[in-house]
């Protein structure tokens, strides 16, 4: 019997990441420097947000994407934010609305004005309290609008219904800070992971834990549904400090499906699934290299398609929705990657390598569009629907109508399922303790400084005093 090499027929083989041209780059942008584990880029059809490196608060850039080229220093910025911004999200149904969540415990919401910002922007539509301590994710929810969900390192998620302005549900079951969230395709399921190493699936409007996965051999950093497989996939570190990924039903996390080692470096993972191609992108963190996969309903469920690679280093990644991609150059998906030692933002696109240039039904089936499925009323009184589809093809895509609307009051107390959040405080944890520590100890050596500087002027001016003294008089 002769030994034959066994292929797998894919369209997606040969898919390759296409890097824009200079001139279509965003350049001149000062990237974040904080460490926070997160993309700090926002975009859509109309906007590129991206968090920046700002002095006495937080602030990001919004800047309307045929804006390309260098931006001026001087540019108009979002600054609303007493602390640093740690995560920025556009609304899926209102493309000029995008939240945002800082170190000073709030979330904001930010309506942008057509054309984008012509001064700085300091006041927000809606400003959010509940969280008592700063808030690290925002997700806003798939299918209903006006749903928007929190999650801080006060270990808790806020529901918020922006339509009154107030958060209207608390999940409360995490024993840690909240690294991840993930929706499945209908918006009935949140997965989240944890830094106390567990991955859960939750029912978000009750709270309940329905699975519930304790990672000890492989320590999950990062989740996401797989569409509607009812399968997730995580990222993480196994026990010999390898990347890794795994494969769960979301209906039994007794055990992945499967385990595979990516690589030995240290960067975080970031998965990017897109549920029309079956396609899994995965995005190291401080790496230049993004590896992409296409997902089966057999073993073995994740099979190798290419890499693409580049020298230049990412920060982070931003992901162009997929009613805004160029359909007529067969381009499945797009990043925007931050360059932080460039300042520059450089769009790279996914291509199905086409000779034909009519539209190709088979990669661009019906997405999910821009209408919600369901207003905030109907979801959180127990309604599920999937979302409204939208054909890509050229003449049939429809913009939302809708306008931003809500009926915000101001409240000293945040009460949720008869607990007051603002009041209710975690114990603070180790590595917060030692943050205050070094922050104490760094002011107590600039005043340390400042009183030896002052030490140092008094003597001279002691000296001085007595040389004066000294001197003869002049006639």
């Amino acid at each position: 019997m002769s030994w034959r090499p066994q292929y797998r027929s894919s369209k997606f083989r040969n898919v390759y990441g296409k890097v824009a041209s200079r001139e279509h780059c965003f350049d001149g942008i000062p990237i974040t420097k904080n460490v926070h584990d997160n993309h700090f880029c926002a975009v859509n059809t109309r906007f590129l947000a991206i968090v920046t490196e700002s002095a006495g608060g937080g602030s990001f850039l919004v800047i309307p994407l045929e804006r390309t080229g260098r931006i001026e220093p001087n540019y108009p910025k979002v600054c609303g934010h007493q602390g640093n911004v740690l995560d920025i999200k556009w609304n899926p149904f209102i493309e000029n609305i995008i939240a945002s969540c800082s170190e000073d415990a709030s979330v904001r919401i930010w309506e942008i004005p057509e054309g984008g910002l012509k001064k700085n922007m300091t006041e927000a539509v809606l400003e959010l309290y509940g969280h008592s301590r700063r808030v690290g994710l925002i997700e806003w929810h798939p299918t209903t609008n006006n749903i928007l969900f929190s999650a801080g390192y006060d270990y808790k998620v806020l529901i918020w219904n922006l339509d009154i302005g107030e958060p209207v549900k608390m999940i409360d079951c995490h024993t840690d800070v909240i690294l991840c969230m993930s929706f499945n395709t209908d918006g009935s399921l949140l997965a989240t992971t944890c830094k106390d190493k567990k991955l859960r699936v939750v029912e978000p409007r009750s709270g309940r834990v329905l699975q519930e996965a304790s990672c000890k051999n492989h320590r999950v950093n990062r989740v996401v549904f797989l569409g509607s497989t009812k399968r997730l996939l995580t990222t993480g570190v196994s026990r010999w400090n390898t990347r890794q990924i795994a494969l769960w039903d979301q209906e039994d996390l007794s055990m992945p499906l499967i385990e595979e080692e990516i690589d030995g470096l240290s960067g975080l993972l970031f998965p990017f699934y897109d549920a029309d191609t079956h396609m899994l992108y995965l995005a190291g963190k401080g790496d230049g290299n993004i590896r992409y996969y296409e997902i089966g309903s057999e073993k073995p469920y994740v099979s190798y398609l290419m890499e693409f690679r580049s020298p230049a280093p990412q920060k982070g990644l931003g992901v162009m929705p997929k009613h805004g991609l160029d359909v007529s150059a067969c381009e499945v998906f797009r990043f925007y990657k931050l360059i932080t030692l460039k300042g520059l933002i450089e769009p790279i696109s996914m291509i199905v390598p086409r000779r034909s240039e009519t539209y190709q039904e088979d990669i661009y089936p019906m997405t999910p569009g821009t209408e919600p499925a369901l207003t905030p009323d109907e979801w959180l009184s127990g309604v599920n629907r999937d979302p409204i589809l939208m054909s890509l093809k050229e003449g049939s895509k429809k913009t939302s109508k809708l306008v931003f609307k809500t009926l915000a009051r101001e409240k000293k107390s945040v009460v949720v399922n008869g607990i007051d959040l603002l009041e209710n405080v975690p114990p603070r944890t180790e590595n917060e303790l030692l943050r205050m520590f070094f922050r104490q100890q760094d002011e107590i050596r600039r005043l340390k400084d400042e009183l030896s500087q002052k030490d140092i002027r008094i003597r001279q001016l002691q000296l001085e005093l007595k040389n004066l003294r000294k001197s003869p008089k002049n006639n």
